[in-house]
């Protein structure tokens, strides 16, 4: 009897925690506080994704994607913005601008530390504000969704260590300086510490470009022949080192790790070139940040009269969307 109540009411929690927009005004303040002048309804507000690298083949195939489907089942405007190059200077004048359009709330890909400030502005004016993919040091967004970035290294030093039994030489390439790859970084290290017969290299800067990724790992090779197996930490770095390693006519002598679990990374491992690749559930960041941006503009999840002006944020601080791990013995069941 208890089990069938518990899951009744786990249902109901559900159900209504992911309920769709009403088709009806909603009244609410732009800092999210309940007001008979200021009302929002469904097919006149806006939620906004903004990120750097906007066209890039993995965020449009899966984040991009989720948040305008969202959209289209709610009647709710989505709009994604952004620039076409890792410039941090024009994605803070984009946050900026936004905030003066006072958006209903804000998604943010947090491509760089840079942009801590902007995101606190946009919180400090009443905007909801969900960071994703990776966390940005000193912001104090409403919510950050994304991987754990130190988990995907770690998976991927273990993987790697099993590989090459445990001895050998190791390199990395991946984004210098950005926070989730850093933290990538760190845990692939640590995970290969554990292996006294295994030498770290390095870590080396690809700049998230296939053919910058193929060149650095072709140098990498010409420095150490011997080298046991290289990791990838970008969408870009595993098809680029595969590249390099395929042309060095090393395929399957030099073991390759990596993040994402695009077309090409699935095509590589099933060739043997890829050993290993680590997925995010990239789509998860945008479907359910838009769904908390829209709970808390309407209120659907409230903890006082006024949670803004008592200094209580309504949304979960941090959610960790899990990583899914592809190799042989499971690249079958990963079609496309």
């Amino acid at each position: 009897m208890f089990r069938i109540t518990y899951f009744i009411l786990i249902s109901w929690i559900i159900v209504t925690s992911c309920e769709l927009p009403a088709r009806q005004k909603n009244s609410i303040s732009a800092a999210g506080n309940s007001s008979a002048e200021d009302t929002l309804n469904a097919a006149n507000e806006e939620y906004i994704m903004i990120t750097a690298a906007v066209n890039l083949p993995l965020y449009v195939r899966h984040e991009q994607a989720a948040f305008k489907k969202w959209g289209d089942l709610t009647g709710v405007k989505t709009t994604v913005l952004g620039n076409e190059e890792w410039d941090v200077q024009k994605t803070i004048e984009i946050i900026e601008q936004v905030i003066h359009q006072r958006p209903s709330g804000l998604l943010i890909n947090g491509t760089d530390p840079g942009l801590a400030t902007s995101i606190n502005k946009a919180v400090d004016a009443g905007i909801p504000v969900v960071v994703y993919d990776s966390e940005i040091p000193g912001s104090h967004p409403n919510c950050f969704i994304g991987s754990d970035w130190y988990s995907m290294g770690y998976h991927q030093g273990e993987k790697i260590a099993q590989l090459i039994n445990g001895k050998g030489k190791v390199a990395c390439l991946g984004l210098l300086g950005l926070s989730n790859q850093e933290d990538g970084f760190r845990g692939l290290q640590d995970a290969l510490k554990k292996f006294p017969s295994i030498e770290f290299t390095g870590k080396y800067n690809d700049a998230a470009n296939l053919e910058t990724a193929a060149k650095v790992s072709a140098d990498i090779i010409a420095a150490h022949p011997d080298i046991s197996a290289i990791c990838g930490f970008t969408s870009a770095t595993g098809p680029g080192i595969a590249l390099a390693v395929k042309e060095a006519g090393k395929t399957g002598k030099i073991k390759i790790s990596t993040v994402d679990f695009e077309p090409e990374h699935l095509k590589l491992i099933r060739e043997g070139v890829i050993q290993y690749a680590v997925g995010q559930k990239r789509e998860l960041f945008a479907s359910y940040g838009v769904q908390l941006l829209y709970n808390m503009a309407h209120k659907k999840n409230s903890f006082s009269a006024n949670d803004a002006v008592a200094g209580v944020n309504p949304m979960p601080v941090h959610i960790n969307t899990g990583l899914i791990e592809i190799d042989s013995s499971n690249i079958k069941y990963f079609p496309y």
